[in-house]
């Protein structure tokens, strides 16, 4: 037997990963068990999450793997700030105590994080290399041409290569300070939203706008070339050697200094994330175009943090040359623990590696789960009042028939999701028909910006009769946007005048609650090998409706990770305007608790921190 451990740590999405003889056991990242959204810190309870659920200690181990290299990014570092002195000094000043304190001594924060008891090989992949392994290994391809595309890892921003059997190989790389990840977050700092988790607030806002700013983007702010790569003119930007992400020619460029955080959202912010997220998927568009000459290859693996936009996705999806396209569900940091334990696994101790379908990395449920006992225990230690279900069949009906009356249910089932979705374990669910569904949601029980769209779970066998979406294509992990198929749709009355949130107003389809103002939807497929439980709650709400799908959006508030236990979900439920909670078998209704029903709970919403 040989167990690997992959760790991330110290920079964005702390996370653990275990794989023993090249199968995926558990991940998990440190955010969940701290409630620290994206907590950086050393994944210790990640890490004793993976070793308790393959019953292993930490002495038999066989490897440790970490995600990158942390002398190349020292390297990097320190290159820049000499390029820049004396204007990086402030930047530099504030890195340092870290480096010198922590990272620059890995292995020995490594055996100190694991008590002292592992004393075998670490084994270090370059950055990029970890999201090639977690985008190859658990795809269903025997072979496959692999696109990876983030802010930065050591020097790579992006690279590309193959992959095939149990063997990646990167033959390119686009490097620092040049990155499409560093572009868009430029763009989220200037529109108010916080860098390294705003972005997809940035890109579900852009439907709002028109991107009326490309040809300031591809003409002033970068230099792009058919293949996808680019330069950027580094006098826009501040990243490489101040604390903010663009400069004052930025500022000028676009008609002002960025908007200040909470304050009101305007057109121009909207008109700024059309033009970033349009010149964003003309890169990866011209990136996999040129990915496709090069190699041959007809499928595509993608990770790294800019895989994450569901929207480029969808258009590489659409218009990319490849036939088939898989993504890694944690794409960003987090999945790099993931990618250098398979790395590990199967590049370095030369594992067998079976494609399938649906396994390994089955529906990313990799977290922890809670048996029935330990969740009675919780409910009844808080005087809850609940119901216990008998039978699944009983539950999935009790729920679908509340789900049509209208409430807003929290549904939390077997393993937590790995990866920033919630896939129908931690998830909230409601009615994609009701038409108040979307505002309540937002602003009721996640408690943020109105303008974000919901996303649908929808079977697999239904997906193409409601979306312009291939019957033989998936999007298990909710990591494809698609458009509302025509049929669906209503009609809208066009002018001029409607603009901006005004959009929000018009009813676009008959399932107006997940259909975005350019009638878009992030889609997740739901089928019965990966969601069996949920795939019963979406068919049973079918039959009682006719309709096949629900609004599902993770179980959390707005600052706060998605929920882990039956603690975080109980919390969560009593905290909001949510209606109902479904742990496991028992379900509860808001109107029967002990506490003040129907009462947003401010302390609750306090302890997190908004961004």
């Amino acid at each position: 037997m040989a167990a690997i451990l992959g760790i991330s740590a110290f920079y964005h999405d702390s996370a653990a990963a275990l794989v023993v003889d090249g199968k995926i056991i558990a991940a998990a990242q440190e955010e969940r068990f701290t409630r620290k959204k994206h907590d950086e810190s050393f994944p210790e309870n990640a890490i004793s999450y993976c070793l308790n659920e393959a019953k292993l200690t930490p002495a038999e181990l066989d490897y440790v793997g970490f995600y990158d290299k942390p002398m190349l990014k020292f390297d990097r570092l320190l290159q820049t700030y000499t390029a820049y002195a004396p204007q990086g000094f402030w930047s530099f000043a504030k890195a340092m105590p870290q480096w010198l304190k922590q990272k620059l001594h890995l292995p020995k924060e490594i055996r100190k994080g694991l008590g002292g008891k592992f004393r075998k090989r670490i084994a270090f992949a370059e950055h990029h290399e970890s999201h090639a392994a977690s985008a190859f290994f658990p795809s269903p391809f025997d072979e496959a041409a692999i696109l990876t595309v983030d802010g930065v890892g050591e020097w790579a921003t992006a690279s590309f290569g193959t992959g095939s059997g149990n063997r990646i190989q990167l033959s390119h790389e686009l490097r620092f300070p040049h990155s499409l990840g560093m572009l868009y977050s430029a763009m989220t700092y200037y529109c108010g939203f916080k860098v390294n988790s705003g972005e997809y607030k940035l890109m579900g806002l852009a439907p709002y706008g028109q991107p009326v700013y490309i040809d300031q983007i591809l003409d002033k702010l970068i230099d792009l070339k058919e293949d996808g790569s680019f330069r950027m003119d580094m006098s826009y930007f501040n990243y490489c050697q101040g604390l903010t992400m663009t400069s004052s020619r930025f500022h000028d460029l676009f008609g002002g200094l960025p908007r200040q955080p909470e304050s009101k959202l305007t057109q121009r912010e909207m008109d700024l994330a059309a033009s970033v997220q349009l010149a964003t998927e003309e890169i990866m568009l011209r990136m996999a175009r040129h990915v496709h000459r090069q190699t041959g290859m007809k499928n595509l693996c993608l990770a790294g943090g800019v895989a994450l936009n569901c929207v480029a996705n969808g258009r590489l999806l659409r218009e990319g040359p490849f036939e088939r396209i898989w993504i890694q569900p944690a794409a960003g940091d987090a999945g790099g623990a993931l990618g250098v334990a398979l790395f590990i696994a199967h590049q370095m101790l030369n594992h067998e590696r079976v494609p399938h379908p649906v396994l390994p990395q089955a529906a990313s449920a990799l977290g922890p789960e809670f048996d029935r006992d330990s969740i009675r225990n919780h409910l009844d230690s808080k005087q809850a009042v609940y119901t216990e279900l008998s039978s699944n069949e009983e539950l999935c009906q009790r729920v679908a028939q509340l789900i049509d009356q209208g409430n807003v249910v929290g549904w939390m089932q077997g393993r937590m999701e790995f990866g920033p979705r919630a896939l129908g374990n931690r998830s909230i669910l409601g009615d994609p028909r009701n038409r108040e569904m979307q505002s309540k949601m937002n602003l009721k029980i996640k408690f943020r910006e109105s303008f974000r769209p919901f996303a649908p779970s929808v079977l697999q066998e239904q997906a193409s009769e409601y979306f312009d979406f291939p019957s033989d294509q998936e999007s298990p992990y909710m990591l494809l946007v698609a458009d509302v198929a025509e049929a669906r749709r209503l009609p809208v009355e066009t002018s001029s005048s409607v603009q901006g949130f005004d959009l929000l107003k018009q009813i676009r389809s008959e399932i107006s609650a997940i259909t975005h103002v350019d009638y878009s939807a992030r889609l997740q497929t739901v089928d019965q090998d990966r969601h069996p439980l949920y795939h019963q709650l979406i068919s049973e709400f079918h039959a009682q409706t006719g309709c096949p799908l629900l609004i599902n959006t993770s179980f959390n508030v707005r600052g706060e990770p998605i929920v882990c236990t039956p603690e975080d979900a109980y919390r969560c439920f009593m905290g909001t305007n949510m209606d109902v909670l479904v742990v496991g078998q028992f379900l509860l209704l808001k109107e029967e608790q002990p506490e003040q029903p129907n009462r947003i709970n401010q302390d609750y919403i306090d302890q997190f921190e908004l961004d």
